[in-house]
């Protein structure tokens, strides 16, 4: 049993930050922090106070990925896909399934699971000193965490391919070419990035965010005619909230729409 907390959580002014805090191990996932983390995407979404998450990583990396002593001595018999399916896949289903925006800012080395808890946030944004590395073919796996669904949507197909297959490791300025992440940018300025984005998407119209995301959620897999068709109905659930209210008045009046009264 770990003496210190797994997971930290801050919130201040709307925006929640929670940080990976296994320094020691470069903050590798386990079953505890998988749950941590599930837990806190789906209490974030029945509380109002959370409008925008930050996750990060302690100490000099980000998520080196799977704890390898948590399986390595399970023997024969250990289903990885059971792992799987009570562990990371429940923790980047409930990221993406939170109607609240998720800013992963990557301080240093991201791999294998670990890179599919970035991939599963909205906004990625690395550090110069970050490293990604996909890690499942340099222990005989093949990827996971969503890796598989990701990595090709944002990089494309060929270069999803020479990461997964190669094992190369690539630079937080060369993922943000790839656009792996929104941007790369000095170590040291990383978090104030990080929490001013985050600031200003927590001040933004929460609701109409997370109908946004969902409405991103659904293009992934659809036609253009079913798309169009559920950009209509999400419009309707929209147009009747307390947001388009406030924001259609603050137009009027030439003010900035105070959302946190909505």
């Amino acid at each position: 049993m770990e003496a210190e907390a797994v997971v930290l959580q801050e919130l201040t002014d709307g925006v929640l930050t929670v940080t990976l805090n296994r320094p020691n191990k470069y903050n590798a996932l386990n079953y505890t922090v998988a749950s941590e983390i599930t837990t806190i995407c789906k209490q974030a979404g029945r509380d109002t106070a959370i409008r925008c998450i930050v996750i990060t990583g302690a100490g000099k990396g980000f998520c080196a990925g799977q704890d390898l002593t948590e399986v390595e001595d399970r023997g024969d018999n250990f289903s990885f896909r059971d792992h799987l399916l009570r562990g990371y896949n429940r923790m980047v289903i409930a990221m993406r399934s939170l109607e609240k925006p998720i800013i992963v800012a990557v301080n240093g080395a991201c791999a294998g699971a670990g890179l599919g808890l970035a991939l599963a946030g909205d906004i990625r944004i690395a550090s110069d000193r970050a490293r990604f590395l996909t890690a499942f073919i340099g222990i005989g796996l093949a990827p996971d965490s969503g890796v598989s669904y990701w990595l090709p949507r944002l990089i494309g197909p060929a270069r999803a391919a020479e990461m997964l297959f190669t094992n190369d490791i690539i630079d937080g300025m060369t993922a943000a070419e790839y656009g792996l992440v929104n941007r790369c940018v000095p170590h040291d300025e990383l978090m104030h990035e990080a929490m001013a984005l985050a600031q200003r998407l927590a001040d933004g119209p929460t609701h109409a965010i997370g109908v946004t995301k969902r409405a991103l959620n659904k293009s992934l897999g659809v036609t253009f005619a079913e798309q169009v068709d559920y950009e209509a109905y999400l419009q309707d659930v929209a147009g009747k909230s307390a947001e388009y209210k406030e924001g259609v008045t603050a137009f009027r009046e030439k003010r900035k729409p105070n959302y946190h009264s909505t």
